[in-house]
């Protein structure tokens, strides 16, 4: 690698992995050098060429199978590349599977020194570091336990430990952070944190966009083995959510509901300040969700409601007739409820929402999940869920009025 400044260089790598369709070893003997009938070729990654300036924080997003973790342990040598290459340079450290460089008959002990031994550290550094690795994981009455009686938290706790103590100048993290509790996840995320302030080069696969979005200053969306974006962080995730939107099936209504003489006919996002049908909204304008409703006949003691949620299902706003005070007379055809919210207050991102009609007495029998979509753009440079005007005051603590 000419360039300094650059510690991973992935040139044009791709992936083949053979797949069998003998369903037991007696036909795979039968069928053993008769025909590639009985096996098929699978490209897990085709042509990927990426390079990775030190320091860089890296996200791999895209969904299942699309070839993020292949792509990563063709990056830490795990797997060899079936054509291309892939150059590193500094010291590295991988936490790509749950338990993985741990020996299940060993000891927490004897798996941090085996382990740290892997990962290029002598005996005596280990035990410079023991302690520390051994308080960071938080399981130092078990330390002495075989491994093989850990939980999967435990064994997490312990391997990024290990990972993050060896001093690492490239990290690769694949989604065995999600197997933490919560409040080890925030430690994880604060030591990152401190390795990128460190000028240490991190890549992470994860399925959640939101920390993708917190910690990564690039992203790579991964479609079928292929690089599909490269870039800015947001545009990634606009990108991926695009093409989850474009593969989102049509919303069906539950076949089984018991009332089918009503339903809900459609829904519509519109901007009430010039009444055209919108998918984008920014953060502090006002959207009106349009659901229209049907009846056969007389519909009384009637609800509808409508949520707002992330792409991973996280319920972040909800209300209905009811909950307004409303309490609509009894009809028959159709007819149309209109939810007016103003002034969103959403944090950048995409938002699915959903509709739903009920009645008081028999619950909801006629919903929609992701009835409609919005995407929020803020312009401010906040994270998370909620766009807050924020204002700061820098006093000293002398002054009366701080």
């Amino acid at each position: 690698m000419s360039d300094s400044t650059t510690v991973i260089r992935v040139h044009d790598v791709s992936k083949r992995f053979v797949i069998r369709k003998e369903k037991s070893l007696k036909e795979r003997l039968v069928n053993f050098g008769r025909s590639n009938l009985h096996k098929e070729d699978f490209w897990a990654l085709k042509n990927v060429s990426i390079d990775v300036a030190q320091g860089t924080t890296l996200g791999l997003i895209g969904a299942n199978g699309s070839g993020k973790s292949t792509l990563l342990k063709a990056i830490g040598g795990i797997i060899q590349p079936t054509d291309g290459f892939v150059q590193r340079r500094g010291r590295l450290a991988a936490l790509l599977e749950l338990g993985a460089g741990f020996h299940p008959d060993l000891t927490g002990r004897e798996n941090v020194f085996m382990n740290a031994s892997i990962l290029g550290l002598s005996r005596k550094q280990t035990e410079s570091h023991f302690d520390e690795i051994v308080a960071f994981s938080g399981i130092g009455k078990f330390i002495d336990t075989q491994v093989k009686f850990y939980s999967s938290g435990m064994y997490v706790r312990l391997a990024f430990s290990v990972a993050i103590h060896v001093d690492p100048e490239i990290l690769l993290v694949d989604e065995v952070l999600a197997v933490g509790d919560e409040p080890f996840q925030r430690k994880c995320m604060d030591r990152i944190r401190a390795l990128q302030a460190d000028g240490r080069t991190i890549i992470l696969v994860s399925h959640s966009l939101d920390t993708v979005g917190d910690i990564c200053d690039r992203a790579i969306v991964l479609r079928a083995g292929e690089t599909q974006y490269d870039g800015d962080t947001a545009t990634a995730i606009r990108v991926l959510r695009d093409g989850f939107e474009a593969d989102r099936p049509e919303p069906v209504i539950d076949p089984n509901a018991p009332d089918q003489f009503a339903k809900i006919e459609s829904v519509r996002l519109v901007n009430p300040r010039t009444g055209e049908p919108t998918s984008l909204v920014q953060a502090g304008e006002s959207l009106r969700m349009d659901i229209t409703i049907s009846a056969d006949k007389q519909l009384e003691n009637w609800v509808v409601g409508m949520g707002v949620e992330t792409p991973l299902g996280q319920h972040v706003f909800g209300t209905n007739t009811t909950r307004l005070d409303h309490h609509p007379a009894p009809f028959e055809g159709q007819r149309v409820v209109s939810f007016n919210l103003p002034d969103i207050r959403l944090g950048t991102g995409q938002y699915f929402l959903h509709a739903s009609l009920g009645t008081v007495a028999d619950g909801s029998f006629s919903r929609i999940q992701q009835a409609a979509s919005i995407e929020v753009q803020d312009g401010s440079n906040n994270v998370g869920l909620l766009s807050v005007n924020a204002t700061l005051n820098d006093s000293t603590a002398s002054d009366p009025s701080a």
